[in-house]
């Protein structure tokens, strides 16, 4: 991580930053290209480590559970749920990611899904939300440098993890994940480099 060469100056400049993102629209990328130029952190698959630690659960088993939650497992969940005696391992993973957010957000950062735009907001607390998005003919290339595809065609694989992710974050805010009206500002990562979101959201940020 580079050194912050902003000191104080970031921490009274620049509020949390949030990334929610389409599978395979770049927002690893763009949060570490953020972290870059900014001088902050940013969390994306250290935010597992964190969220193990605080909840108890193994690693692999906060990967998993974190952000994908599917139609089936969502209506089980549900059920279950309705039992006093029952505690979901998704509703457990999801609190302690809550909290971990919370603790992150007390200074300056950049955290990539978990919800963080909501619960920030829920909190109070003042977020950049960005959404990132594209084509899935634009997010294939990245899907396939990521290769967790399996057996799964890349198409139909960005199409499984996209439904997971909007599963769980419906499940967990209430709101439809991409709805504009939801973030400060939305990328379309197909059309716009990496680069010029950067300086878009430095112009932002300096008229804060």
């Amino acid at each position: 991580m580079p050194e912050n060469k902003t000191g104080m100056e970031a921490e009274k400049k620049y509020p949390v930053i949030t990334i929610s993102r389409e599978y395979g629209a770049l927002g690893n990328s763009l949060a570490k290209a953020l972290s870059d130029r900014l001088g902050i952190p940013y969390y994306d698959r250290d935010f597992v480590k964190k969220t193990a630690e605080k909840s108890g659960y193994e690693v692999e088993e906060v990967e998993h559970e974190s952000e994908d939650l599917s139609t089936p497992n969502k209506l089980l969940n549900s059920f279950l749920n309705s039992a006093v005696s029952f505690s979901s391992s998704y509703d457990n993973i999801f609190e302690a990611q809550k909290q971990v957010v919370l603790e992150l957000a007390e200074s300056p950062c950049i955290i990539v899904g978990r919800c963080a735009d909501f619960i920030l907001k829920e909190a109070g607390i003042d977020a950049l939300n960005i959404f990132l998005f594209a084509s899935v003919k634009d997010r294939m290339k990245r899907a396939a440098e990521l290769a967790e595809n399996g057996d799964f065609s890349l198409d139909k694989y960005i199409e499984k993890r996209d439904k997971l992710r909007r599963t769980y974050y419906k499940t967990y805010t209430g709101r439809e994940m991409g709805n504009a009206n939801n973030y400060t500002i939305c990328f379309d990562t197909g059309k716009i480099s990496i680069p010029t979101c950067v300086d878009i959201i430095m112009k932002i940020l300096e008229q804060e």
